[in-house]
């Protein structure tokens, strides 16, 4: 086999990869924009959450801007592959003139400017508008305020009842299990016992972790009813696979009717702990692991 037939087939190689890549990044960028529904294949999970394109399109339009660069730098290869033949002659640089500085810190400028420095700006933008936006979202007036405390291994949750205050006796409290309504805006505050946790929901494109000694935050509003999956994004033990729990999107009416009639079930439950069971009132609510709701900033 020559050495021409090598060089030809290198040149068809990179050619074909190039094209692959090229093909594959520009269909994941083009669905991730779109906001797939579809959570088969090598696209994202559905996205039912109000602001969760806002996560698909900095994935989309990165992934976008790296293939394009990557193609550019095989095309560059391919170039050099040509030009540089056999007959050509070498031309020996140690790269230590001023030409070479300037052309290298100009496309390293460009690159950074243009990949990471989308995905920064955007990416603030987001997070100090929308996603951290904790103070602006408790202004509003259907707001549903929800406590998770993480243990090894499950999530527990709790709902304050028609008192609208936390760790009284008509709170509503629930193990691997969360409803929301739809279309409402769901306020989490999170805490752990333990070790570091993370609160993470794929559909709504959300995930914050949960550390122990303090009060961490999140919220989402979902768009869509169903029943999607919770997880925990923290190696958190030997046991860390038990940590996943289920998110279910209820319309409005069935929720507050599923929230009033477990609250009462809640109130009977602590009656007959406290009358039958002969236990303190103090002494029951000092059992419980609530807190009293802690103003966003």
């Amino acid at each position: 086999m020559t050495k021409s037939n090598n060089q030809f087939k290198r040149i068809i190689g990179v050619l074909v990869t190039a094209l692959s890549v090229l093909i594959v990044g520009l269909w994941h960028g083009t669905t991730a924009l779109a906001a797939p529904k579809m959570e088969t294949g090598i696209g994202l999970p559905k996205d039912i959450s109000v602001d969760g394109h806002r996560i698909d399109w900095l994935l989309g339009v990165t992934n976008l801007f790296v293939t394009i660069l990557f193609i550019m730098v095989c095309l560059w290869i391919l170039i050099a592959c040509i030009k540089h033949g056999k007959k050509h002659t070498s031309d020996y640089d140690h790269g230590e003139s001023k030409h070479t500085f300037i052309a290298s810190l100009t496309v390293s400028a460009l690159v950074f400017l243009i990949v990471d420095g989308n995905l920064f700006v955007n990416s603030m933008i987001d997070i100090d508008y929308v996603f951290w936006d904790f103070a602006g979202v408790e202004k509003k007036p259907d707001l549903v305020r929800i406590e998770i405390n993480a243990h090894q291994w499950a999530w527990d949750a709790r709902y304050a009842g028609p008192d609208g205050q936390f760790n009284t006796k008509d709170d509503v409290v629930t193990l691997n299990q969360i409803n929301v309504p739809k279309d409402a805006p769901i306020l989490f505050q999170l805490a752990s016992v333990d070790v570091i946790h993370s609160f993470y929901l794929p559909n709504l494109r959300v995930k914050q972790d949960v550390v122990p000694g303090r009060i961490t935050h999140l919220w989402f509003q979902a768009t869509e009813l169903g029943d999607f999956d919770i997880a925990c994004a923290q190696h958190c033990g030997v046991n860390h696979y038990l940590m996943k729990a289920q998110l279910t999107v209820q319309n409005s009416d069935v929720f507050q009717e599923w929230i009033r009639q477990q609250s009462i079930d809640s109130v009977r439950l602590y009656e007959t702990a406290v009358k039958e069971g002969g236990i303190h009132e103090k002494r029951f609510q000092e059992t419980q692991w609530g807190w009293p709701w802690k103003k966003s900033l």
